[in-house]
């Protein structure tokens, strides 16, 4: 894919500097190395190496990427490694896609209590599928659950939610047989909404009561017992909104679903537009709009953009894709395995070796690419590309 005429980094390059100094003291840690890495990513200021071709000579620099997991440059490499390693734990069932999403009022004081949340989130839908599917009523079997967090809307908005991966069945409970769900259909999503509503206020209720939440401006009076009590009363009768989708068409649907969502930023380089006196002009898409109305562009003033895209930015530490039930990682292998079993499933093949993104073949002759040089962060490489490295700079947003 050749690279964008535009990019993230541009913009944080661009004014990058005049917004930290307008924001100081009001932008964390976090947020400002991750606005250095993606302006560093792919430049001489992190390093790099010179490879030449085996058969023709043909010279290129590459230079080093920042690694972190909200640069839109970085993810594409990233996914396809993580993709490559789960594919071997893929079972021959139907898969489902089920998305958890917060209301807005816990959305709202999420933006001030990232950690605690999100983590929430994570913790109680998990436990909403496990509980239910685990329900003889339903289908009273041990699934298992991959979940990732987006906390984004297509406007770059705070809009977090829990994209979940699970395969339609699991294991019964004496662990002699796998139970299939019906065709179809996985579990009741009203049941699991009523449950996920009354587990994640539940937590809540228990996190204020431990001080573990923090209240800002507006918000600075829920600290009182009595004041977040009032505040979440009107969520106990909402409909909180869970979503479950048909199953994929099979394995490989359910490898390009995840490699679309695993490792997705807020916003990727490919849907900028423009980036100008009037603001960053970027493509988003109107969930609430049909066909294909609900495609449409937005501007907003560069400022504006540079706050949504860093609202993003995860707590250190927090981990955006995780395993639970039969995945969960001190026990996925056997489960797996077991798993395979009771369906009757060969074993499969080794999962073919991923190709390393770092060592792209010749694009003058397909031959094979030999690192003759390594540089040091913010030095000059000692040797030319045969061409200029914008025509062969690859993207992966």
């Amino acid at each position: 894919m050749s690279r964008p005429a535009l990019e993230v980094a541009d913009i944080f390059r661009d004014r990058g500097p005049a917004w930290r100094r307008a924001n100081t003291g009001h932008v964390s840690l976090e947020q400002l190395k991750v606005m250095s890495a993606i302006e560093n990513c792919r430049t001489a200021a992190l390093g790099g190496h010179v490879a030449r071709c085996e058969d023709c000579a043909y010279t290129t620099i590459a230079y080093n990427s920042c690694r972190s997991r909200h640069c839109p440059k970085c993810q594409g490499a990233a996914a396809k490694e993580w993709l490559a390693a789960r594919e071997a734990d893929l079972l021959p069932v139907p898969y489902y896609h089920v998305v958890f999403t917060l209301p807005a009022p816990i959305a709202d004081i999420a933006y001030q209590n990232k950690a605690v949340i999100y983590d929430l989130l994570f913790k109680v839908s998990a436990e909403t599928v496990l509980t239910i599917a685990a329900d003889p009523k339903h289908l009273g079997a041990r699934i298992g659950i991959t979940s990732v967090l987006h906390t984004w809307g297509s406007a770059l908005t705070h809009h977090p939610h829990v994209h979940m991966i699970v395969p339609g069945g699991g294991i019964s409970p004496d662990s002699q047989r796998w139970v299939s769900c019906r065709p179809g259909f996985f579990l009741p999503v009203r049941v699991l909404s009523r449950l996920f509503r009354r587990l994640f206020l539940e937590k809540l209720i228990a996190a204020h009561a431990a001080g573990r939440l923090s209240f800002f401006g507006d918000h600075a009076h829920l600290a009182d017992a009595q004041s977040f009590a009032a505040y979440l009363a009107p969520l106990r009768k909402a409909e909180w909104v869970v979503y479950a989708k048909r199953p994929f068409g099979g394995p490989q649907a359910v490898l390009a679903y995840l490699s679309r969502y695993t490792h997705r930023v807020a916003i990727a380089n490919s849907r900028l537009i423009a980036f100008d006196e009037q603001g960053v002009t970027f493509k988003w898409k109107d969930y609430r709009i049909e066909g294909s109305d609900r495609y449409k562009r937005m501007t907003l003033a560069t400022d504006e953009f540079i706050r949504r895209f860093l609202t993003h930015v995860l707590p250190k530490g927090l981990h955006r894709i995780r395993h639970y039930g039969l995945f969960a990682k001190s026990s996925c292998a056997d489960n797996i395995a077991r798993a395979r079993e009771l369906l009757a499933v060969p074993e499969g093949e080794p999962a073919n070796a991923a190709v390393d993104p770092s060592k792209p073949p010749c694009p003058c002759c397909g031959g094979r690419m030999i690192i003759i040089e390594v540089f040091e962060r913010g030095a000059t490489p000692r040797h030319r590309p045969t061409a200029p490295t914008s025509v062969i700079r690859i993207d992966t947003s």
